[in-house]
């Protein structure tokens, strides 16, 4: 790795070959702003891949956005292009159908020869060595703010072409106080996770409440596609199990979280393809996957990628961890949410959905309301349960009257 200024960097970019190269860059919050600042002067025009993005993405003519998960920083930009796909299959996305020119990464400043891609790891790795199959240009954003993680992410740096040194803090998402609604639904789930389970949970305020309600379960275990600052109250609150690794595939947070993150032997970064694989999650203990969605349906059909048809978000990893949940022994795959969307002021159960369907198939749906039991019951008692339990009582009459139009004995 040679480590060059930015107006060296920018030099060694403008010369990139390709008329209108990909660019894949760090998700989430560990995109190195400063080196894709340098990347978007320098090239006129470019394809640019990041999942999850957030706020700061170049917002240009020239500048095309693609992924398979939608962030906000992508969320409603014309032109852009998604690609529908689960999460553990993005790699064979890059390897085949979407492959890199450029990989700009955000690492720790290097140790011993080698740098930690520290919060992210997710698709990189993958990145790496399809924009090296091909002889493209990998760069580092290198960062002694990043925590140094142990698990997949770590790169020698002469795998490394380039690098530019950065000192500055990590991004954080804002913190959001957890309401009423989320804190009752928490309670819900957290009333169906045991002692000595594995959690999957993602970000937001229900499975901030969920982890909240656990604290006082014991011998807990993460395999979870990301985590934040719920899994490090865990760990204060005794309630992980001190012999099982913390293991997942990227991380946001707090200033706080990531300090914990920094060196910590217990925490495990793994390529996606790993964390998100059904099989291997499948092996995990008693695995609970608690996702979201932003509606259901009468057949228990979750959506949790678009509103109104456009996009919102994408698959994720929600249809890798319900299917690995599935099969893990004593496991369950939970759908969690409000049963009233409180901006669009509608029930977020429906008689059927008119979109795409992200998951289906679940042990349980969740919302302020109760639970319906999902595996195991008919069709009909299925509706019956997602009516009783979870849709809000404003919405009951209508969806019994659509029900029965659909066939179902309620």
């Amino acid at each position: 790795m040679r480590v060059l200024s930015e107006s060296q960097l920018g030099s060694v970019l403008a010369g990139v070959p390709a008329s209108r190269p990909r660019v894949v860059v760090s998700g989430n919050f560990a995109t190195p702003m400063r080196a894709l600042k340098v990347l978007d002067a320098a090239l006129a025009e470019y394809r640019l891949f990041a999942l999850n993005a957030q706020a700061g993405m170049p917002d240009r003519e020239g500048v095309l956005l693609e992924t398979p998960f939608v962030g906000a920083g992508m969320r409603g930009r014309p032109g852009l292009r998604y690609f529908p796909s689960r999460l553990s299959l993005v790699p064979q996305l890059l390897k085949h159908s979407l492959p890199p020119d450029v990989v700009l990464l955000h690492t720790s400043a290097p140790v011993d020869g080698v740098v930690s891609l520290g919060t992210e790891v997710n698709i990189l790795p993958a990145a790496i060595e399809a924009v090296r199959a091909r002889g493209g240009l990998v760069i580092a954003q290198l960062n002694p703010e990043m925590p140094f993680t142990y698990g997949d992410g770590l790169v020698p740096v002469d795998e490394i072409d380039y690098g530019i040194e950065v000192v500055e803090p990590l991004l954080s998402p804002v913190p959001r106080p957890v309401g009423d609604t989320a804190r009752t639904i928490g309670e819900r789930v957290a009333g169906l996770v045991e002692d000595g389970a594995t959690l999957q949970l993602g970000i937001g305020g229900i499975p901030d409440a969920t982890l909240a309600a656990v604290t006082g379960r014991r011998g807990l275990a993460i395999w979870s596609e990301m985590f934040s600052d719920g899994v490090l109250a865990l760990d204060r609150a005794g309630a992980l199990d001190p012999a099982e690794p913390v293991t997942a595939s990227f991380v946001f947070g707090s200033a706080d979280l990531y300090r914990w993150l920094d060196r910590n032997p217990r925490i495990r970064l793994l390529r996606t393809e790993k964390t998100n694989d059904p099989a291997v999650i499948a092996r995990q203990r008693g695995l609970v996957s608690v996702n979201s969605a932003l509606e259901v349906d009468l057949y228990a059909q979750a959506n949790a990628s678009r509103v109104r048809g456009a996009i919102y978000s994408g698959f994720g990893g929600q249809t890798d961890f319900v299917v690995g949940a599935l099969h893990s022994p004593g496991g369950r795959a939970i759908i969690a949410l409000p049963s009233w969307h409180p901006k669009a002021d509608v029930s977020t159960v429906v008689p059927r959905l008119t979109g795409p369907v992200t998951s289906f198939q679940h042990s349980f749906v969740v919302s302020e309301h109760g639970v319906a039991t999902i595996w195991g019951n008919d069709a009909s008692e299925q509706a019956r349960q997602i009516v009783d339990q979870v849709a809000h009582p404003s919405a009951r009459e209508e969806l019994i009257a659509r029900g029965r139009d659909l066939g179902f004995a309620l």
